[in-house]
């Protein structure tokens, strides 16, 4: 085992190999992730079994409505992995301020996010993702009290790509969402949320594979092929912001930077609308990359870029999700 560790560490391609293994939860000598509060269901949806991990806070006693927050992990990822990723702050923020957590599980490990240049299984073979959620908040409606009104989701990457759709597609269902490290697919550059539906985006300005300035999306080993098309973070923005009935000019802050050593620095724009239930919100991680600040840097930063330290991105989430609800018509 010593002589193969060895071989991995001095040959550049076989260590990409092993970060790869890392991110899809099979890194060598290294335990099962496990929590005794999370736990894996199942359920069937359109006749596919489906599975994810289940996080109910300690505060929770069912005599009283609780938010629930959807987490959605990457591309060749997991649930297991996303709680990894968020180094388990949703779980800490959930026995804090009572809400239920979800970790859903991917078809082959992605979702289908609505791309259509990519050939993932799930894209493939067109498994409903949206239906997948939708089912999943119906039957974890049926065992808890669930606050339907504070229904959120967020996610990085594929999760990310795939929490815009459900702010589109189930816009009378998703309170607000949290996309980090993803940007509108083409695809969607045209369709809109049925009502206004609150956004806080957290982009990494050198993000190697989703591009800040939009333009095609990189995946494989070396980022080699092209797996989809973005517009801008800042055209995301200023598309939802119009969903949104914002104001065009946001109000900027600079955030204090906390730890100089992580090659960040962090704006934060404000985009207020005429309700609180209709603004956009921007994190502008400059020289971040494909990576959720605040948590665990899962590849080298040579390949995915830095990991910001200035911000704790679930803390920031969840602070944003708390002031919003859905307005029912």
């Amino acid at each position: 085992m010593l002589k193969k560790q060895i071989f991995f560490f001095y040959n550049p391609v076989k260590l990409i190999v092993l970060a790869f293994i890392i991110l899809s939860g099979c890194r060598a000598n290294e335990t099962k992730i496990t929590s005794s509060a999370t736990t894996l269901n199942k359920l069937l949806c359109n006749g596919i079994e489906r599975s994810y991990r289940l996080y109910i806070p300690e505060g929770y006693n069912n005599t009283k409505f609780v938010p629930l927050l959807i987490v959605l992990h990457g591309g060749l990822g997991n649930a297991e992995i996303m709680e990894k990723l968020t180094c388990k702050e949703f779980n800490r923020l959930a026995d804090k301020y009572t809400f239920i957590v979800v970790y859903p599980n991917g078809i082959g490990r992605h979702w289908n996010d609505g791309r259509t240049q990519v050939k993932y299984k799930p894209h493939r073979e067109k498994i409903d993702d949206v239906a997948f959620i939708a089912t999943l908040i119906e039957n974890l409606k049926k065992s808890y009290n669930i606050d339907t009104t504070r229904v959120y989701a967020t996610g990085i990457s594929n999760g990310a790509f795939m929490c815009f759709r459900l702010a589109i597609e189930l816009s009378d269902r998703i309170a607000a969402i949290a996309p980090v490290a993803a940007s509108l697919i083409v695809e969607y550059q045209n369709k809109a949320p049925s009502r206004p539906v609150p956004l806080l985006i957290i982009n990494g300005v050198d993000d190697p594979f989703v591009p800040w300035n939009g333009g095609n999306i990189r995946g494989g080993l070396f980022g080699q092929r092209i797996i989809g098309t973005v517009l801008s973070t800042p055209d995301t923005v200023k598309k939802w912001s119009e969903y949104n009935i914002c104001q065009s000019n946001p109000q900027i802050i600079h955030i204090p930077d906390l730890e100089p050593d992580d090659g960040c620095s962090v704006d934060l724009k404000v985009y207020s609308g005429e309700k609180k239930s209709s603004e956009v919100i921007l994190y502008e991680i400059k020289g971040g990359g494909h990576t959720w600040p605040g948590g665990w840097q899962y590849l080298p930063k040579s390949f995915v870029g830095k990991t910001c330290r200035d911000i704790n991105a679930c803390e920031i989430i969840w602070e944003f999700f708390s002031r919003h609800q859905l307005l029912k018509d």
